[in-house]
Parts: C-alpha cells; structure tokens; sequence
C-alpha cells in the first residue's frame, strides 16, 4: 500500500521519517513558509516508538532554554487542535513534583524560581492542597511539593496525526510505505533521495527516523552515536476511587522513588527506568520492526514498583490490564542529537529524543528556523549533535546510555561529572596526572584535570548543589596563582593552523575584529552567529607571513567548523584543526616568569616580551608557541607544544615550580580565578543569544570591514542592549551560584539571571557573572536564587580581582 500521489521531483526539504518529531518538522517548516516540503515514511505514521509512547508531558527542565521549549511545546497542542480539527487528546489535570531529598527540594525550588522569572506557572502548594488534588497519594516522608497546572498528557497518535494535518493544510505532501533506499550528495550541496518508487532532489534532509536514525544516517556515511533499549510501562485495571471521580487525577512525579505516574482511563499508569536495563538491537534496528512489542519482564521494575505502591496504595490492590514493553533509543546524554552535520551540507538531524511529547513543538520549530533561517532563536548547544565527535563510539555510547538509563531520574548536580564510558581520549601526561592526585572531568572526549587530591584526601568527588567535598582543595589551588604561580593544562582548548597566502583575508573574512599581519602580534576576535549574537570567541596569533595559530573553546570545535566552512578559503590556503597534534599549559601568577625564565634562554622580560605578545621558544628543549596572555587574569603565559612534548613539558615546569612553592591547577580552580577577573566565557558568558554590546565584547568589533554575519551583527548594536554582562558578589556562606540562578530586585521584578559563578577563594566573596537589566546600579539590593531561596547580592562596579589589570601586563 502506498499514498496515491506521485513524487515531486524536487523539494526544498524531505524528511525522513513519520514519527512525533518527522511530522513537527514538516509542520514548522511549512508554518514558517516553506510549502514544497515531504515527508517519507517507510510504513505508517507513528510506526516506531511513538506509538506505544506514555505521551506525559511538562513544562520544568534543569536547563532555562530546554524549560522554554517544552512550555511552547505544551502550549501548542491546543491550538493544534483548533487549527486543525485534529483532537490530541489532551488531559492537563496537573502534575506534582514531590522531594524526598534535600537535593531533590533544591532542585524543584531552583526550577519555581526559574518558572517565576519567565512567567510559568510551577509552584509549590501544601500537603492539605496536595491530598485535595491526588488523595490516592501517601505523603509521609515528603519534604516539599511542587504543582505544575499544565502538566498532564497527550495522545501520541492525535498529536502527530494534528502535526501531520497541519502540514498538508499548508501544502506538505507525505508519503507512506516510501522507505529511504539512498540520500546522495550532490556537487552544488543538494541530495537525491532514493526510494523504491523514485527520487526527489531535495535542497535539504532531515534525517527524524526515530529508531532507524542510525541506518538513515548511514546512508549518508554519518554514525550517530544512538542505543536503542527497552522500556516498560503498565496500566492498572479500574481503581474504584477513580471510577468514583468526576475529575482526573494529576500525574505523580516521585522521581526519588524512580517511577512516573498518571492517570490513565479508570486506573493508573506507571512506569520506570530500571537499574537492571536491557539494550535492543544494539548493531542495528530491524528493517520490519513496527508496531511490536517486547515481552513483559516485570520483574526487572519491581523494586521500582513497589516504591510506587507504598506511594500509591492503590496500585498494589489494582490488577494489571497490560503491560508496554517497547523500545527507545538514546543518545549517550540523554539528550537529543540536534542541528546540521557539520561534515555535510544541508543534512539536519533531530535524533535521540526521550520526553517527545513535551518536546516535540518545540524541537520542531528550532530545527525548521535552524533550517529556514540559519540559526535557531534559542541557544542549543547543549542538544546540538556537533557535542560529539568521533571519539563517541560504539563502546562510549553503549556505556553512556547504560548509565543514562539506569540513573534517568538521578538529579545531575552543576559540575557533576559521570564516569561511565570513560576514559574515551587521554594526553601523554593523563598518568603522570593521576599519579599526582588528578580528579578528571571530560571535555569533549578528553579526559582534563579538574583538581588534585592531595595525600589523604578523597580521589572521587561528591556531587550536590551545595559546596562538595572539593570546594577546600580547590580554594588551595586557586590561591596558587594568585600568591605563587600555577600551571594550569589548556590541552583541552581548541588549535587550528591556517596557512597559505590568504590566510588573513580568510581571517579577516571569518572573524569580527582586525588579523595582525606582524608576526608575534596577537588579537582576540568574536565569531558572529547568523542572528548578531557571539558564536566564538578566539585567540588569533601570526606566527609568520600566511601562517596563523587560533585558539578557540574545545568542545565547541566541531560545532565552529560549520561557521569555517561558510566562508570560502582563498587559493593556496587551508585550515586544519590541530587539536590533537598539540598539547599546552599556562603558566600564571606573580613568579610565572621567574619561574619560566629559568627553563628558557628567550627574554621574557616586559619589555622584550610584553602582554599578549606570542613567540617561538623552548622551554627545557621542548619547542613551544608562546603566548603572553593568561585566563585567569594573571601575569602569565600560555605555552603551545607538540603533544608528544607534552610530558617533558609538564615535567619540567612542575620541577621549577615546586622550588618556588608553586604546582598544578585544575579547571575547577581555573574557573574560580576567572570569575575573579571578571572574564566570560564562551558556552556560559558569550553564545549566539548574547549580543556584543550586551556582553562586552563589541569593542572587539571592527565594522570597518567585512566579515562574517556582519550585516545582522551591525543591526543588532543598533539597538539598546537588553542586559548586560555584570560582576556580582552573592551573600552565599554553604552553596554558590553556577549558572542559570534567576535575579529578583528589590521589588521582586526579574532583574537578570546568572551566566557563571564560583566562589573566589582569593578575593574571599562568593561571586557570579550575570546579566542583568541596563538600569540595575551598584548600589542596588538584589536576590540571587541560589538553592532556589533568595541570597543577598550586589553588582559590582569592577572585577573583584585587579580591576585595571597591573598584573595581568606586568
């Protein structure tokens, strides 16, 4: 059986795949203008995992832009139903968050402060109006209960059916029972999809095929890094008190008890992530597999069964009416994978999603303006596929979604770092550093010292919104630099060459601010995103005619190669990421030349090597780029080497440093010193949503000449920037703010939001990078939401630490 109606020869868009996601997509490139669109399903629509889906959905999400999102996805169902005539079974009796845990109430009263700075509505409500609402639910034990009124649930059918309705009303076509057979890229950057009843060249593809992802995605040459598993879920028979009801129930969120649970019928639904999880189809999703079902193994979700029914006695005395086994497939975070391929031109994926039905509106309506108008409204790195790079293989990914799966309900705490899967990448000193009390974070694929245990301490570290149990050893390390000196290892920062004759004018062309052409000049330059906002932020230094180093943010190489490739080389010229070829350190604080001096014969006097300088040297015979800059607002120098160089390197500056009472330092501290100085960084302080007058960094802009998105950087500062990058210092003594924390002012009005914050251990304050509303002074009283409970705060008028950088240039 197929549709009747032939295939176009042309499209600006095919997606693959007639899921939840597939039929969103369509639906928003057509709603954004975009009519000669199709859509390919190799069976029915909905085949796959969203048929047999829970379909809950909710608004509150740890990330702000993710809790954006699902709030536009939640809101969208109902006038998909007007739009279309289409019902999507929508139930929104509510939902209660319930806390079983300390950390559990941080967080939902982290995600209330969110959900009142944006105007949501998530709140917290009594035991006596908790029990009105759902009086089904045991209560004991419970710290704090929060209420979202328009948390419910869908029907998975109806709103795909609603989304596929949508499209064909503006002019999509889809087509059933048309499998994908081949997608091939052509010269000028279109495709020509094949299937069995012929091709259509299509400007874009979208590869949305849910559990067969991976084989689409193959098509192309690209491996994702997807695992599908098993997930169950069962419906109780009829529950008299519910039967009894003239209303529905709100759903239950117990996520301490490691279980979900609604309303379903005249019974109740639940459903859980086991520990003892099971993979399916681990090398590949069966061709015929559509509308099946596994076998049930309750016993793998007993104990979390069995939490729900002390919750919930009324599980316990409901037969079971059936059982759901089927599966899903997971990305290694748990997290979709998003956005163009950067290798390909025009392939877009949108993979790997879990909680479908409160993403699906808004995934679809990102991916169709990503698409349509180059770059999404909303920052979305932390979904963007590019997170991930070849290192993701089978065995990290395999490892990843075990965990992911086993621990779905676990509260991942600011700065936690998970070990499974690990170590994926390692540098030459990875044991050296281990041997020396190294605890490890990762940093896209590389393993990157975060702190170091002294003899005695603890070597794992503990994980919570409060100070942890490295909050001390930290503040050791970061006092370092600032009354020593510190080498810190930046091996994790991102390196490209570009040579050639045109290697400037491709700099210039690619980058805001001006390209020395003086050898060992060095400039830092802002990437502009399609929208005007900061899509990088990079160390540009000449090492001679045509040949320039860039240092930029290391996990967001892959995701900077799109913005490379949009400009073109000139003859003769190339740029290559050499990442992996080197390694480096940074030497900082106020004996970092003292001690430098002693391993090199170069002059590093102020004079002869003055701030943000660069020059070739050796240091105790290893070869090196120098670089006379520093991230944590010190007198200091970056060093570049030859990652075989990496361990002499090491060796020898800890040798030299330890005669002065200097040692290593890791990310954690880095961070506390730069927050110190007042210095942003890119993925926290600086992304696409930012503008350059807003964070700071318009006196970097050159509009004197061309470059990349120049146009849309130029209208942007034309207009009145909305906050502005601030210092603050938190009244904070047991927890400091991380990012995201909401900002109220006196009156209780939202004031801003935090991009960063750390203690800073040398300057003793608690302190954060903000953005903050243009007319908030220094003198004002403001509320960091720090633990979701309102701290102290005020703004400062200049970085904590040296302010007019005497250090930094001394």
């Amino acid at each position: 059986m197929t549709d009747s109606q032939p295939l176009p020869s042309h499209a600006q868009a095919v997606v693959i795949g007639g899921g939840l996601i597939g039929c969103s997509i369509l639906y928003h490139l057509a709603k954004l203008g975009w009519r000669d669109v199709v859509l390919l399903e190799r069976t029915e629509l909905t085949s796959g995992s969203t048929w047999h889906a829970a379909a809950n959905i909710h608004g509150l999400h740890d990330s702000t832009n993710i809790s954006r999102l699902q709030h536009y996805t939640m809101g969208l169902y109902k006038e998909l139903e007007a739009e279309t005539g289409q019902g999507c079974g929508i139930f929104q009796p509510g939902s209660l968050y319930l806390a079983q845990t300390v950390e559990r109430e941080q967080q939902l009263r982290l995600q209330a402060a969110k959900a009142r700075y944006y105007g949501m509505d998530f709140y917290e409500i009594g035991r006596d109006e908790a029990e009105r609402l759902h009086p089904l639910v045991d209560f004991a034990g419970i710290r704090c209960i929060m209420y979202e009124p328009q948390g419910g649930n869908v029907d998975p059918s109806g709103v795909t059916m609603a989304y596929a309705a949508g499209a064909r009303a503006r002019g999509a076509q889809i087509h059933r029972f048309t499998p994908v057979t081949a997608t091939v890229q052509q010269p000028d950057g279109s495709w020509i999809v094949e299937t069995p009843r012929g091709a259509i060249q299509a400007d874009w593809v979208v590869n949305a095929a849910g559990l067969w992802a991976r084989e689409v995605a193959a098509l192309a040459g690209i491996d994702l890094p997807l695992m599908p598993t098993e997930h169950q879920y069962f419906v109780t028979e009829t529950i008299a008190e519910i039967a009894a009801m003239d209303r529905r129930l709100p759903s239950v969120a117990d996520r301490d008890g490691e279980y979900y649970l609604r309303q379903e019928g005249k019974g109740l639904l639940v459903g859980a992530y086991e520990r003892d999880m099971r993979f399916w189809a681990e090398d590949g999703t069966p061709p015929g597999f559509g509308h099946e079902l596994f076998p049930d193994d309750l016993d793998r979700i007993e104990p979390n069964m069995m939490r729900a029914i002390a919750r919930v006695p009324a599980v316990g005395r409901a037969g079971i009416k059936r059982v759901i086994n089927g599966p899903m497939i997971w990305s290694p975070d748990a997290a979709a994978l998003f956005g163009p391929v950067p290798e390909l031109r025009n392939y877009f994926c949108c993979n790997g999603i879990i909680p479908g039905f409160s993403q699906s509106g808004g995934l679809g309506l990102l991916s169709a303006e990503w698409i349509v108008e180059g770059e999404p409204r909303l920052d979305m790195f932390g979904w963007d596929l590019a997170r991930f790079g070849s290192w993701a293989g089978k065995a990290f990914t395999r490892a990843r979604v075990a965990d992911q799966y086993a621990n779905r309900f676990k509260i991942h705490f600011p700065g936690e770092e998970r070990a499974a899967g690990r170590p994926a990448r390692t540098r030459p000193a990875y044991q050296a550093q281990t041997d020396m009390g190294a605890v490890f974070g990762l940093n896209y694929g590389w393993e990157h010292p975060l702190w170091f245990a002294a003899p005695g301490e603890p070597r794992e570290e503990t994980a919570g919104f409060e100070r942890q149990n490295w909050w001390a050893p930290v503040g050791r390390e970061a006092r370092m630099p600032r009354d020593r000196a510190g080498i810190i290892d930046i091996s994790n920062y991102a390196r490209y060459r570009v040579t050639g004759p045109g290697a400037r004018d491709w700099l210039e062309a690619l980058l805001a601010n001006r390209i020395p052409a003086e050898p060992g000049r060095s400039c830092l330059a802002p990437l502009i995103g399609r929208r005007g906002g900061i899509a990088g932020d990079f160390t540009v230094t000449c090492l001679g005619e045509g040949d320039y180093l860039m240092i930029g943010s290391g996990m967001a190489e892959r995701y900077h190669k799109r913005f490379f490739d949009a400009v073109p080389l000139p003859a003769r010229t190339t740029w290559s990421s050499v990442t992996g070829a080197m390694a480096g350190f940074n030497i900082a604080g106020p004996l970092a030349r003292d001690i430098l001096q002693g391993l090199t014969g170069a002059d590093l006097s102020p004079a002869a090597f003055p701030f943000f300088r660069s020059a070739r040297i050796e240091v105790a015979g290893v070869r090196c780029i120098a670089l006379r800059v520093s991230f944590s607002g010190d007198l200091g120098w970056e060093l570049h080497c030859a990652e075989a160089d990496q361990l002499p390197l090491y060796t020898a500056l800890l040798g030299a440093a330890a005669a002065k009472g200097a040692g290593p330092v890791g990310a954690r501290a880095l961070t506390s010193l730069r927050v110190e100085k007042g210095y942003g960084s890119w993925g926290r302080d600086y992304s696409p949503e930012y503008w350059p007058q807003e964070c700071g960094l318009d006196r970097l802009i050159r509009h004197d000449k061309p470059f990349l998105n120049h146009a849309a950087c130029a209208e942007v500062m034309q207009r009145p920037a909305r906050e502005l990058l601030r210092c603050i210092e938190v009244q904070a003594t047991t927890a400091d703010a991380t990012g995201n924390e909401p900002i109220f002012d006196a009156a209780g009005r939202p004031a801003g939001k935090v991009s960063s914050g750390a203690y800073g251990y040398h300057v003793g304050k608690s302190l954060a990078l903000a953005y903050l509303r243009p007319e908030i002074s220094p003198d004002e009283p403001l509320s960091v939401m720090v633990l979701g409970r309102p701290h102290a705060a005020r703004m400062l008028a200049e970085p904590a630490f040296d302010p007019e950088g005497k250090r930094l240039r001394g």
